[in-house]
């Protein structure tokens, strides 16, 4: 089995969705070097994509079509300015022009050369795709890909589409893995196994460096979101909320930057309900941004994208860990975690329902904090599981195929019960614990293939359709 990067599962993505708009920005993208490989961007005379399933139902509330087009025109969304997107889709459907791979206009028109088809659903999996370049001789090379979740596509003939396979040198692919290898090496500490198992992609000061940017893009998106006002776009008309909480929370305290707001969050008075409100505060501004096409890390999917960073800046307001070892140790266990649940279950809520989304980024925070804590192997393991065993079953039934109802409140309860479950862990001895991570991780995976399509991410199930929204 092929080992994972931490930071293959906590990474810069760009919303509002790592499966419906992420995977088929890299799909376009694979595409586009796939064309470079067998011939030339110069022969192409026209481009057609095809998305099915899931992501034809809920593609255009996700911004799928969006990231199909920029993902062709050659954008990046780890770079593009988001501020830019709307005028640059606006441009290709008013002009019908195409620059494909950044490198040669060609033809193309929205409905036509892309298109959702939502009666179909591709066989492999729920969200497929099919792209074709027809070349100047009248010759056609056809690819199909799929998005697997947290940004990861696949295709029929390749498994996954990576640049290559590692294998670390104490490849941990169950928990019990952890457990083994930790006790070989005497390790009392998961991020100490983790840490050298990254060495298979780069050294320690670069993964410790990635670590600590990842950490500072976590701030910079609270920060962006606590400090926009207004709706949201989709046609919900969902208010923000995260910018009047933390004005409320801050009274008539004044900051110019981030580093001054977040110190006067570090200042503020430490009682339960201010905490709680901050913990929500925090999930609400990333995923907000996230709604709205911002930049946020995507961990593991960007559907989840609030846990993680509401439970880490907890960690770093509000208890006495706050050092840099210690935000690097809570994003190598997270990560870890986050890659047994990719290995042996999914992390697509196309696959498995929000299960697969909250519940493995509730579970990745879990560990990630039990770790810095002070928390055992076993303690850390015992976490997670704790917090993926309370999030057994849940649907994915977004209104409108949009992420914003229920997503961006479900990212808020995802981080209050990660950080009850790094309490109870700490407090538990792991030995006598009924259920590991593994069978619980097993147990998703049976409740992901027993649970009807219409609570995975297809918006024909639960709040999707119990809630009466009129088109807009």
């Amino acid at each position: 089995m092929e080992s994972i990067s931490v930071f293959e599962i906590i990474k810069v993505g760009i919303g509002p969705s790592s499966s419906h708009t992420m995977g088929p920005w890299n799909a376009a993208a694979a595409f586009i070097r796939i064309i470079k490989r067998e011939r030339s961007i110069d022969e192409v005379k026209e481009v057609f994509l095809e998305f099915f399933g899931s992501l034809a139902k809920t593609g255009i509330g996700h911004g799928t079509d969006i990231a199909g087009m920029l993902g062709l025109n050659g954008e990046d969304f780890k770079t593009i300015d988001t501020t830019k997107i709307d005028e640059k889709v606006e441009k290709i459907k008013t002009s019908q022009i195409l620059n494909l791979g950044g490198e040669k206009e060609i033809p193309f028109i929205y409905g036509h050369h892309l298109v959702l088809n939502m009666e179909k659903s591709l066989d492999y999996h729920p969200n497929g795709m099919i792209f074709k370049a027809i070349f100047e001789d009248g010759t056609e090379l056809v690819q199909d890909f799929y998005s697997v979740g947290g940004g990861f596509i696949m295709s029929q003939e390749k498994k996954s589409i990576q640049k290559h396979c590692v294998r670390t040198l104490y490849p941990c692919h169950k928990s019990s893995d952890i457990v083994k290898y930790c006790d070989k090496l005497g390790f009392n500490r998961v991020s100490d196994l983790i840490l050298i198992n990254e060495e298979s992609w780069r050294t320690q000061e670069e993964t410790r460096q990635e670590a600590l940017y990842i950490w500072q893009q976590i701030k910079e998106c609270i920060y962006k979101g606590v400090n926009k006002e207004g709706i949201l776009p989709g046609g919900l008309n969902v208010t923000r909320r995260a910018a009047g909480m933390n004005r409320k929370l801050l009274g008539d305290k004044i900051y110019k930057n981030k580093e001054e707001w977040f110190q006067l969050v570090v200042d503020a008075e430490e009682n339960f309900t201010n905490i709680n409100k901050w913990i929500a505060c925090f999930a609400l501004a990333v995923n907000e941004e996230n709604a709205s096409f911002g930049r946020i890390i995507t961990a593991p999917t960007n559907g989840a994208s609030g846990v993680i960073p509401a439970v880490l800046m907890y960690s770093q307001a509000f208890t006495p860990f706050t050092s840099e070892d210690d935000i690097v140790r809570f994003l190598l266990v997270a990560g870890e975690i986050g890659t047994l649940f990719k290995k042996n279950a999914t992390i697509s809520a196309a696959m498995g329902g929000c299960q697969a989304e909250v519940g493995v980024s509730s579970a990745m925070a879990a560990a990630g904090l039990t770790e810095i804590l002070g928390g055992s192997v076993g303690q850390v393991l015992m976490a997670a599981e704790i917090a993926m065993e309370h999030h057994l079953g849940l649907t994915c039934d977004p209104i409108k195929g949009l992420v914003q109802i229920p997503c961006i409140e479900r990212n808020t309860m995802g981080a209050i019960k990660a950080i009850t479950a790094a309490n109870i862990a700490l407090e538990s001895d792991p030995t006598k614990a009924k259920v590991t991570l593994d069978e619980v991780i097993q147990t998703m995976w049976e409740t992901a293939l027993s649970m009807s399509d219409r609570f995975k991410e297809t918006s024909e199930g639960g709040l999707a359709i119990a809630v009466n929204v009129p088109e807009c």
